[in-house]
């Protein structure tokens, strides 16, 4: 598969996946490291999760995936960063149109328990919440994370980051699910760079949040809430 980005297992190491700057988004069910991995050897899922005659989906079996981003349905986007829920509910993308002309952050739950259907395809995640961001420093990847309890996410934006909840009291993604997809909430915003930042990432062991912009620095935080 051609453009590649970011590749990512979810904690149990049962899925790999795998973004692409041409919006695609693949997942490896199932994972299964001690069978062959080459693109001939696995069952492509695009029209739906394929099952053995036992009802059982096969190892390593290949979803093709469009994520839907708010504002693109009728534009093709770039998957630029791609983390996941560190309890593996969800995974974490962001996006930006073809024309470089918009952003978004958006969370994708993952749908075990979706049903088997026979025509329409079967969708393993489903769009839960979004934000849209600062569209500054174009052409360039910003990279995004979860929280280590996955409570808050940090977002790069503009000359500075976002510290995004799914509420405001900073709820667990599985008490706050909606019925239809909703804005993140802009949990603490913090600027201190004189240039575009581009990474931020959480301490695994501390309360503090690092940012690095493109001219080099890096800017470490403490907060206090």
């Amino acid at each position: 598969t051609r453009f590649l980005m970011r590749m990512r297992l979810t904690p149990d190491c049962s899925k790999m996946l795998i973004s692409t700057s041409s919006g695609y988004l693949l997942i490896l069910h199932d994972l299964d490291l001690t069978k062959s991995l080459e693109v001939g050897s696995y069952p492509i899922l695009r029209a739906r999760r394929t099952t053995s005659s036992s009802g059982v989906s096969p190892r390593n079996s290949l979803e093709v995936l469009t994520p839907e981003v708010p504002g693109e349905r009728d534009r093709g986007n770039c998957i630029t960063s791609l983390q996941l829920h560190p309890k593996g509910w969800a995974t974490l993308l962001r996006c930006s149109s073809n024309t470089d002309d918009q952003e978004w952050t958006c969370v994708y739950e993952f749908q075990e328990g979706a049903p088997m259907r026979l025509v329409s395809p079967r969708c393993s995640l489903r769009l839960t919440h979004y934000i849209e961001e600062a569209n500054v420093g174009r052409g360039y990847i910003k990279e995004l994370c979860f929280s280590p309890d996955g409570r808050m996410i940090s977002s790069p934006h503009g000359y500075g980051i976002r510290l995004l909840g799914f509420d405001k009291q900073c709820s667990e993604l599985v008490d706050c699910l909606p019925k239809e997809a909703s804005p993140l909430r802009v949990i603490r915003s913090l600027y201190s760079h004189n240039d575009v930042v581009l990474t931020t990432k959480f301490s695994p062991t501390h309360c503090q949040i690092a940012s690095g912009c493109l001219s080099g620095r890096v800017s470490l935080y403490q907060p206090k809430f």
